[in-house]
């Protein structure tokens, strides 16, 4: 059985496997560890940039966030673990992390948004430690000294788990040019999620979620997101296209 999708290798785990890696990851010396999300929009934007596809590649865990990359994975024969979402991993890994008294990092989103989400859960788990700012108005020309007030922060708080919520592929890329700023950490990019878990945009209902339509919700929800779901359309296509190869093997 093949094991990669548009030369993406797609893990077989299960939500308990890649918790316990995670666990791994955070206790381990000196080490960058990535976490980033496998979806439609982004496999074909990894199509477009080598320098995308390079960071899902080299990622420490891949999780599948998106009912369409299981479909895909079915359809093509391609052996794949359990969905979890990027906002329910981020909300398992806070609450492990307020559990386990870890240092939180948190930077992006509007506002005060991410400082609100570390209050929240601060009050939660008094004896853990959460942190968040805003970091970078605009993650496409970030200033110097946004990235610098930044990875001083880091150095002064010696985070175990960091979420950024730059959107991707940007958060990504991010990440992976500043890797030596972020040894021993678990990073993961989170995208919206700081929305959802901040209250500012409403989450699909869970019957949306579990017949894979959070999508289409969020669309009605967020209707200028419809250019992004084009790329929905081009990821169906290539799978189309690819099945019908198989066909002719």
């Amino acid at each position: 059985m093949r094991k990669k999708l548009f030369g993406i290798l797609i893990d077989d785990l299960s939500k308990k496997d890649i918790l316990e890696e995670i666990k791994k990851g955070i206790y381990q010396s000196d080490q960058f560890f990535h976490i980033v999300s496998l979806n439609p929009e982004n496999l074909v934007i990894a199509q477009k940039n080598n320098d995308f596809k390079r960071v899902i590649k080299t990622a420490q865990i891949r999780i599948i966030d998106g009912v369409g990359v299981i479909i895909a994975c079915r359809l093509l024969k391609i052996k794949c673990g359990e969905r979890i979402t990027g906002a329910d991993l981020m909300k398992e890994l806070l609450t492990m992390g307020g559990k386990l008294c870890l240092r939180t990092l948190l930077i992006g989103g509007q506002d005060s948004l991410a400082d609100n989400i570390a209050d929240c859960y601060q009050k939660k788990f008094p004896k853990a430690k959460f942190f968040g700012l805003e970091g970078i108005k605009d993650i496409k020309n970030p200033k110097k000294e946004e990235e610098e007030k930044i990875f001083s922060i880091v150095s002064d708080f010696k985070p175990h788990l960091v979420f950024v919520a730059f959107g991707s592929p940007d958060q990504e890329l991010w990440l992976v040019r500043h890797k030596d700023k972020f040894k021993d950490c678990v990073c993961m990019g989170v995208g919206g999620a700081f929305d959802f878990l901040g209250g500012k945009v409403p989450r699909a209902p869970i019957f949306f979620r579990r017949l894979g339509f959070e999508w289409l919700f969020r669309l009605f929800v967020q209707p200028w997101r419809w250019r992004r779901q084009l790329r929905l359309i081009e990821f169906v296509l290539w799978v189309i296209k690819e099945w019908v190869n198989q066909l002719h093997r």
